[in-house]
């Protein structure tokens, strides 16, 4: 098949969706298919095309956000013919929209009005993109109802609806999706942040908290550079930081007002295999974010066998069997962050080590190999509802881990 995947945010920008985009495109390509991805242009100048392997990349003319500068956005008015000659040129069997602000809407408008069988898969919710906009609180609560509807209408357009979560779902049902939509894992490759063969990390200096993602304010990184504060006098726990953003500056003064600059490491991003190492190196992972729909990130870390503090928030409550492979808290309290910290840094070490296998056992039911299997039967015109009815990485049980 010809495939055109349409993506709002894609590499270089470092986010779950980006990342996710970028693999199902490299493995469509692997699998003999005719891959093409539309996107932002990461940087100035006027629309190109490269190559990234085998998969044909068009990035569209785009401009920065003047208060989201990781952003990229294209001007309607420089696209639409543009998005008009891609189809023509390319000629897709099918069109997966990662989105549904400008691009993913004039792909969606032009390859229905086309027959195109088109597939969109949402990866956001408002608040993602809300805390940027300089609005008063009350202006940002009718920007969410608007948002969600005008969400709702871009992918209702689509012949398939997904969400990589059954919350996600729910959500998208609450705010305004009348039609299905299913759940489908963005899926993770477990194996791709194991120790390799023979392969041994240097023994760690200190006890090792682990953050990874975009420096933003709905990742709250703060709460953790607090807890660790608190902690301070009792452990000598340090916070490895790998990801970039907008939150840089105020996070590593915080480090520095709350004395703990010396034990806040800010890598900033990394490549693969230093984020696999960085991983397999932290005693545990801590994602206090409020806005996941999935959170790759945790996903990783669980993949390379680490236990995992998670705020109890969005999706990040199916990743947790409370005790087995970590723990819950409430988010922005870092108070009880660094309760369960100084709980998970007492635990004998036999202890910790079971509570990361625990997590290696959950994330197995998120197969990117499946992830990528059902997407491509849809591609061809499978019917999800028959398709995902009983998909092995839908079916999260009340106790995330079975036990």
């Amino acid at each position: 098949m010809t495939v055109l995947i349409v993506a709002e945010t894609y590499p270089p920008d470092i986010n779950g969706s980006s990342h996710f985009s970028r693999r199902l495109a490299q493995a469509m390509s692997r699998r003999g298919h005719d891959v093409h991805v539309a996107a932002p242009r990461p940087g100035r100048g006027p629309s190109i095309r490269r190559m990234d392997g085998h998969v044909t990349e068009h990035r569209f003319r785009s401009h920065t956000a003047f208060t989201y500068t990781t952003f990229n956005f294209c001007f309607p008015w420089e696209i639409r013919g543009e998005v008009n000659r891609l189809l023509d040129d390319v000629k897709p069997d099918v069109v997966h929209i990662e989105c549904h602000y400008i691009l993913g809407r004039y792909m969606a408008k032009e390859a229905a009005r086309r027959g195109i069988r088109l597939i969109g898969t949402n990866h956001f919710i408002p608040e993602n993109i809300e805390q940027y906009l300089p609005l008063p609180p009350v202006i940002r609560r009718i920007y969410r109802g608007i948002s969600w509807r005008d969400m709702a209408g871009v992918f209702r357009h689509c012949d398939v609806v997904t969400a990589p979560t059954p919350l996600a779902v729910e959500a998208m049902k609450n705010h305004g999706f009348d039609y299905p939509v299913y759940a489908l894992s963005n899926g993770i490759r477990a194996e791709d942040y194991e120790l390799h063969s023979g392969e041994q990390l240097p023994p760690a200096e200190r006890p090792t908290i682990l953050f990874v993602g975009r420096l933003d304010p709905e990742k709250h990184v703060d709460v953790i550079i607090k807890a660790l504060a608190r902690i301070a006098g009792a452990t000598d726990a340090a916070l490895v930081v790998v990801g970039q953003g907008g939150e840089y500056e105020r996070l590593s003064r915080l480090a520095e007002e709350t004395g703990v600059g010396n034990r806040v490491h800010f890598r900033g991003f990394v490549p693969d295999d230093e984020l696999r190492r960085a991983y397999l190196g932290a005693d545990v992972f801590c994602q206090p974010g409020t806005a996941e729909l999935q959170s790759l990130v945790t996903l990783e870390a669980m993949a390379a066998s680490r236990p995992v503090l998670l705020a109890n928030a969005r999706a990040l409550p199916h990743l947790v069997d409370p005790g087995v492979n970590g723990w819950l808290f409430t988010p922005g309290d870092d108070e009880e962050l660094a309760r369960k910290l100084t709980e998970f840094f007492g635990l004998p070490a036999d202890q910790r080590r079971a509570m990361g296998l625990a997590s290696r056992r959950l994330v197995e039911k998120h197969s990117f190999g499946a992830t990528v299997e059902a997407f491509e039967r849809m591609y061809r015109g499978a019917d999800p509802e028959v398709l995902l009815a009983n998909w092995p990485v839908l079916d999260p049980p009340e106790s995330p881990l079975g036990l």
